[in-house]
């Protein structure tokens, strides 16, 4: 079945949902999971249009849902076990190579980043697989940090699921207004990524501060 004629989205969405319809067109549910799986390695291709697409494929017959849950969610853990072994090749070495020529950056804060992450490690790749921005960067800290490649398959696959079959079964509910769930999804995105870059300022205006506090006492 033609997905072509489908009600597709204005730009900027439009290119990226007719070029994963016809992904999943011309190959199916593996379309799905390649499509995912780039998504995965290149955040800014958007899930939030890719899943509820493929679930209106499933709807129109095109493929089943469980072909659509399916591969999706072996595309999800595909991509996210490349940037897995990307972290893992890079290392905590270079990363503390790293880390130590960035400005305003400490070495005991990467390292309460460690031991933050050795604590609650699981649980970070098993929900960061279901918040926007961060499904696919959790992967490479989990890399670097070594943790047990099945463990993170494991909770990738899971958490992948989860994501997964609530963005896919919307589509195959909605119908032809799958492409709502752009607009709630992306505001999600947009509001985390607003945090996320908040707190990113709010950590440099504290060590500046916190900088030039030091140097006042030196000169004083």
């Amino acid at each position: 079945m033609d997905l072509s004629p489908l009600a597709l989205p204005q730009e900027p969405a439009d290119g990226i949902a007719r070029w994963a319809a016809d992904l999943v067109d011309a190959m199916g549910g593996p379309g799905a999971g390649l499509a995912i799986a780039l998504e995965n390695l290149f955040p800014p291709l958007p899930s939030e249009v890719i899943l509820p697409l493929t679930g209106f494929a499933a709807g129109q017959g095109v493929i089943s849902l469980a072909s659509a849950l399916f591969w999706t969610t072996l595309g999800s853990v595909v991509g996210a076990a490349v940037l897995y072994w990307a972290g893992h090749l890079f290392g905590r070495a270079r990363m503390h190579a790293l880390w130590s020529r960035l400005p305003l950056v400490k070495a005991s804060d990467l390292e309460r980043t460690e031991a933050w992450f050795t604590r609650h490690g699981t649980k970070a790749v098993l929900l960061g697989r279901m918040v926007p921005v961060f499904r696919s960067l959790i992967s490479v800290p989990a890399g670097v940090e070594r943790m047990p490649l099945p463990v993170f398959l494991s909770l990738t696959a899971l958490g992948s699921l989860v994501w997964n079959s609530a963005l896919v079964l919307a589509g195959y509910w909605l119908g032809d207004r799958w492409d709502l769930v752009e607009g709630y999804v992306g505001a999600v995105s947009k509001a985390v990524l607003v945090l996320a870059v908040a707190a990113v300022a709010l950590y440099i205006a504290v060590r500046l501060r916190g900088r030039g506090r030091a140097q006042h006492r030196r000169t004083s």
